[in-house]
């Protein structure tokens, strides 16, 4: 299991069109993928759940990667959340 803190460098957040595009990224991956903030935790293979974490510009998340391809996981989406969608 890897965790790993980012912050969400979006002029939106997490959108529903970003998120929308999260969930396509993640999709791909075999591993399990929860993103965090605060004290509420979402599957990132789920467009509800993550627009329930209610993510807006310069806020901390937390990825958390559990699975066989969980470190390249970890890796491209901390990159699409620092460089932006």
């Amino acid at each position: 299991m890897i965790s790993t803190k980012v912050t969400i460098n979006c002029p939106a957040g997490l959108d529903s069109k970003a998120a929308a595009l999260l969930v396509q990224k993640v999709s791909g991956y075999s591993s399990s993928i929860w993103l965090e903030k605060g004290e509420r935790r979402a599957n990132a293979k789920s467009l509800l759940g993550l627009l329930s974490l209610g993510v807006e510009r310069n806020a901390a998340i937390t990825i958390i990667t559990d699975g066989e391809d969980e470190k390249k996981a970890a890796d491209e989406i901390a990159e699409y959340f620092t460089v932006g969608f």
